[in-house]
């Protein structure tokens, strides 16, 4: 069972937050046995969804579909975007509309973890969006969510994640690699 990570940032700095975010919870995920595939918006060229465009099935689109229905474990990450998860993330989850006639539609017993950082307090509004789009795509969100106050990220001595949102990260990972027996015995669902 592998897990997705959609980083749902538009920066490409291997040094941006969302990319350290990504490795991290990677390499803990594998540490756990669970192969992981990291979807990173910024490197992808999905275009602007509009059924129009649907009817053609773009192959960027059509592998970013694939990606998401293969894993059934998935963290969904966003810095926060004026009170919400970037406007290219959001259109990137438009697009599992494609999914709609599948057998198992959209995301449909998938379970996501999310987490969302923000130089200020308000990080909890980028998850609160998500949360609600990964509820009408049917998938069961992790009962627990990661809001990070990025000033409180990095220790400024090492420049590495502080022991506190480490502990937080490791939380998460421990959480999902839990949920994937249920998910294969199929009692999360």
């Amino acid at each position: 069972m592998n897990v997705l990570i959609f980083n749902g940032a538009t920066d490409t700095r291997p040094e941006a937050t969302s990319n350290r975010l990504a490795a991290y919870l990677s390499e803990g995920l594998t540490e756990k046995g669970l192969p992981t595939e990291i979807f990173s918006l910024a490197e992808k060229e999905i275009p602007f969804f509009s059924m129009l465009e649907a009817a053609k099935k773009p192959e960027s689109v059509a592998a970013m579909c694939e990606a998401f229905c293969k894993a059934d474990l998935q963290i969904w990450m966003t810095p926060l975007y004026h009170g919400s998860m970037t406007g290219a993330m959001k259109n990137c989850l438009d697009w599992l509309e494609l999914t709609s006639k599948h057998q198992r539609p959209y995301l449909t017993g998938k379970v996501v973890a999310l987490l969302s950082w923000a130089d200020g307090t308000q990080a909890m509004q980028g998850i609160n969006a998500m949360d609600a789009v990964a509820k009408a795509l049917r998938a069961w969100v992790l009962p627990y969510s990661l809001p990070i106050l990025k000033n409180n990220l990095y220790d400024p001595q090492t420049s590495g994640f502080t022991a506190f949102y480490k502990t937080k990260l490791d939380m998460m990972v421990s959480l999902l690699s839990a949920a994937q027996s249920h998910v294969a015995a199929g009692t999360a669902i």
